[in-house]
């Protein structure tokens, strides 16, 4: 994220701005727009680009994005994603776009 992430907020606030296509898979509309809510507060801009607010950018079924389908990984993510995603019907880990740093992620 670093290598395409500018350091200044304008230019941060600038990458939020255009819209990206819409995409046919319901799932990813949504993701998209949770990412760049997510973007926006953990990075304090000054807003949230109001394509990612859209109707088809929220979920009506619940997806837990986690290669294991048990009810504990479900309850645990249900209650750990931040609520950009939860919002959204999408639950995750409470730090989705958290990167490996070594082979153990930190």
């Amino acid at each position: 994220m670093r290598s395409i992430w500018p350091e200044r907020r304008p230019q941060r606030a600038a990458m939020l701005n255009d819209e990206p296509a819409a995409l046919s898979d319901p799932r990813l509309q949504g993701l998209f727009g949770a990412v760049a809510e997510y973007l926006a507060h953990q990075h304090r801009l000054p807003n949230v680009p109001l394509w990612a607010y859209a109707s088809d950018r929220y979920l009506d079924r619940a997806w837990h994005v986690s290669p294991f389908a048990d009810d504990a990984m479900r309850e645990y993510l249900t209650f750990a994603s931040p609520a950009e995603f939860a919002s959204r019907n999408i639950f995750t880990e409470e730090r989705p776009l958290r990167r490996a740093r070594s082979p153990l992620a930190v």
